[in-house]
């Protein structure tokens, strides 16, 4: 006895367009006869992937071809496999399903011509009876797809418009949204099998769903942890046993009982042992456990299932204010406070099947090694694959998790609340073994669009708007099925929906008057109890653009450029937010270099202010999480990593300009200088695991280095605290055109603050020495200082696409050296290295 599964995932599938739709006359004409008969196809994937392999559609990444991808998604498809079965195949005796963990969207399941079910929500995993159409010899397995569009015009007549961001109505169907186009992603409408499947057979009983919530509370100077197991069993389990075993860094144990399913269909199991916390890997380490399940009649096994967890605690400290002006907004891991040094988390491709488990490790290593400790898995996505949060949960990295919902009104009416509902329940189930994902969040941006956007006034303001879901049905499915993680009803929420959503003094914030409106400076104005959005725009890498772009498409207003521009007068904006801080570069294919480096500049700037400004109010603020990590093509976006391909079309997320900004900002020791009303104030912010004795100095110098004023710092910063320094240097009566502040605190990074802006100050033209010597992993470039030099940076993805700089964004007076550490040229010459438009600083032309 016991469960036999037969896995349907590979390349034996056939994929062929539907003829004779509506849409069918849209298919190029040279591609009908082969879509018609049918070309291969790899599950798991996506129509556009097989549709590339074949040849039959160019890559929309580069150049202008996105436009050109439209029709895919307006077609019929149908995937085909065949396959064997002995006549004394486990599979053809008693039960038999065929499980689907992601179907994407609107599917018909058909099994030797008997239909097993039918879709429509790409974010949950199906189940359906399959025992009884399938027979010995050929099978064929059957699985066609609707139009996402043909299904969103059919619930729009059922359920009523409503408004929505974006070109289509994404919010009326149960599926990626930001496949409908982003600011900063493409309109590339998918169908397909996104995730493996498999047929499951068994004799009697078997676990159709395992739910494992293992927390960790100290005790007696050690931790104590608590596992619960919840076990949903289909078939006849009566008189069976659930043993849950768990065992790893020397724990083992065990404990059995009856299967004897509530009236709620789960069987629950619970067991205390000794265990080392997880930590966020900020704070410590991350041991794992593994946690094994067995369903079984004495000695006779029906099930196993196994899953992976760590212990640890999560709490969402919201306590009120004592003057009731506002309340706190923190996370407290294993009874630490944290201040999250966060960033959100979107789609690594449009074609998420492309992103292979070792690409998300490598994406949060990325955020990691920027001291990135938090990733917000942003609503307008997707509950990401199992891969990721196992990535997340052996490097430290915490996971916010959105359900996904995002930026606009959602109905409530039937079919799509038993949606809601039925997803929601999978994916809290699902995840809950992962000890990474420490908080559940009801949508992104709703909440707040409901109040503060007009939707009452646009179409479908009447109707039913998704409060339902952050109010009612999502926390009570968190509180019974996951009471071990928070829950917070949206982002941006003050927790209520009598309270204003987007209140600085309660709950969390998103901050998009700037970058929208105003000047990045205006996050000086905000003093924040917890920020999960804010950002601003730069370009991708050269690299990046270099693959992307033709050479003579190569500058901020060509056509092909602009299709990769999808923020609504983005490159205006870019243009605005720089004056006044930068020379406003041109736009034409001349000055391409320059416009490059003047934006990806602003950008890392921009973001850095934000981020030193929410440090510097620790303690009121309890975290910050940038808009966005990583990019799902090639952009300009708001990113730190974007996503290119290199010569063999491997994809590589390059660190722009942003990333080394970011790891400076959320270094564990920070100091930052503050410019108030009153002056200048040295904030020294400690987020390192122990205390941090400061001793340093903060200078008045001119820019040839000569040091007007100095000020002794000494002091004891504990840890995860600040403490704030009065700046006594008086630059009264001297030109602040050629000043700046220099904090040197040993422990910290150095600091430089000019005393005006880099447009308005006397910055020399840049005078430096600098030479190139290979080495093993690539080369080092020294660089000794002859005049000051404004944000010294080295690209060295201009000499090898892949070649990358271990720092960025220096400041340098004259008579300093600094050294940079290249990896992967690649055999490249290093000298190339010492070319202006690789080694390059601020000037003023």
């Amino acid at each position: 006895m016991g469960r036999t599964r037969l896995e349907l995932s590979g390349t034996r599938w056939t994929l062929r367009a539907i003829p004779g739709t509506a849409a069918w006359q849209q298919v190029p004409p040279a591609a009908r006869d082969r879509l018609a008969a049918g070309i291969a196809a790899t599950v798991p994937g996506c129509v556009h992937t097989d549709l590339l392999a074949a040849g039959l559609i160019d890559d929309p990444y580069p150049g202008t071809s996105e436009a050109d991808q439209h029709w895919v998604g307006a077609q019929t498809w149908c995937y085909r496999h065949e396959f064997e079965l002995a006549p004394d195949s486990d599979l053809l005796a008693g039960h038999c399903d065929l499980v689907c963990l992601g179907l994407d969207t609107v599917a018909d399941v058909t099994l030797n011509g008997t239909p097993l079910g039918s879709t429509a929500n790409m974010h949950r995993r199906y189940a359906f009876a399959a025992g009884e159409a399938l027979r010995p010899g050929g099978n064929l397995l059957e699985i066609g797809f609707a139009p996402a569009l043909e299904y969103i015009a059919r619930m729009q007549q059922l359920v009523g418009e409503r408004h929505h961001v974006e070109a289509d109505p994404y919010n009326l169907i149960r599926k990626m949204a930001c496949n409908f186009g982003w600011d900063w992603g493409p309109r590339l409408i998918t169908a397909g099998i996104w995730k493996p499947l498999a047929l499951v057979g068994w004799q009697r009983a078997r676990l159709a769903d395992l739910s494992v919530l293992a927390t960790a509370e100290p005790a007696d100077g050690a931790w104590q942890g608590r596992l619960r197991v919840a076990a949903r069993t289909a078939g006849d389990a009566g008189g069976a046993q659930l043993t849950v075993t768990v065992s790893g860094r020397g724990a083992d144990a065990t404990v059995t009982v009856p299967a004897e399913p509530a009236p709620d269909g789960w069987t629950s199991a619970e067991l205390d042992l000794p265990v080392q916390p997880w930590w966020p890997h900020s704070l410590g380490d991350q041991p794992l456990y593994e946690v094994e399940v067995v369903l079984h009649d004495g000695d006779t096994v029906l099930d196993r299932e196994s899953r992976r967890t760590g212990f640890r605690s999560t709490v969402l400290d919201t306590t009120e204010d004592a003057d009731g002006t506002g309340a706190t907004f923190g996370l407290v891991i294993n009874g630490v406070e944290v201040f999250v040094r966060g960033a959100n988390w979107i789609p690594d491709d449009a074609f998420v099947t492309r992103v292979t488990p070792q690409r998300y490790r490598e994406r949060i290593q990325q955020a990691r090694d920027a001291h990135v400790d938090l990733l917000r898995v942003w609503g307008g996505g997707l509950y990401e694959t199992d891969e990721f949060y196992a990535a997340c949960d052996e490097l430290g990295m915490l996971v916010w998790q959105d359900f996904t919902l995002a930026c606009s009104p959602y109905p409530e009416e039937e079919p799509f609340w038993s949606q809601f509902e039925a997803e929601a329940r999978d994916n809290v189930v699902r995840l809950s073994a992962h000890p990474s994902l420490v908080i559940w969040n009801g949508n992104n941006e709703a909440s707040w669009g409901h109040q503060e956007w007009g939707w009452e006034e646009l179409p479908g303001g009447d109707l039913s708007w998704g409060g339902g879901y952050y109010d009612e049905l999502f926390p009570r499915i968190v509180a019974e099925l996951d009471p071990s993680r928070p829950y917070w009803p949206g982002s941006p929420s003050s927790g209520s929906p009598e309270l204003r959503a987007n209140d600085p003094d309660r709950g969390t914030i998103h901050v998009w008057d700037v970058w929208n409106e105003r000047d990045y400076t205006g996050y000086g104005d905000y003093a924040p109890r917890f920020v999960a959005e804010f950002g601003y725009q730069g370009p991708a890498t050269f690299a990046t653009w270099a693959r992307t772009l033709a050479p003579a498409d190569r500058s901020a207003s060509s056509a092909a450029m602009l299709v990769h521009q999808k923020a609504k007068d983005g490159n205006l904006k870019l243009r605005n937010g720089i004056r006044g801080h930068l020379p406003e570069p041109g736009e034409g294919i001349d000055n391409f270099d320059d416009w490059l480096f003047a934006m990806q500049l602003q950008q890392a700037r921009a973001v850095r202010f934000g981020i030193e400004r929410w440090r510097s109010l620790r303690g009121r603020c309890r975290g910050s999480i940038l808009w966005q990590l990583n990019d799902c093509w090639p952009v300009t976006s708001w990113s730190m990593l974007d996503l290119g391909t290199d010569a063999t079309g491997a994809p590589v997320a390059r660190r722009k300009p942003l990333w080394y900004a970011v790891r400076s900002a959320y270094a564990d020791r920070l100091v930052t200088l503050q410019r108030g009303a009153d002056g200048w104030t040295a904030v020294l912010v400690n987020d390192g695991t122990g205390d941090w004795a400061a001793e340093g100095v903060l200078d008045l110098r001119r820019l040839s280095g000569e040091v007007l004023w100095s000020q002794a710092v000494s002091a004891v910063v504990r840890v995860r605290s600040k403490l704030d320094i009065a700046v006594r240097l008086d630059p009264a009566g001297l030109p602040v055109a050629d000043l700046a502040l220099v904090a040197t605190i040993a422990g910290a990074e150095r600091t430089v603050a000019l005393l005006t802006e880099d447009i308005a100050a006397a910055l020399p033209e840049p005078g430096y020495q600098a030479h190139a010597t290979a080495d093993a992993d690539g080369a080092t470039v020294t660089v000794r200082a002859t005049s000051f030099l404004r944000s010294l940076c080295l690209f060295p993805d201009r000499v090898a696409e892949n070649a990358e700089v271990d720092s960025l964004l220096i400041d340098l007076f004259p008579g300093e050296t600094h050294s940079f550490g290249v990896r992967g040229l690649a055999g490249a010459d290093p000298d190339g290295l010492l070319v202006p438009t690789v080694l390059r600083s601020v000037r003023l032309a």
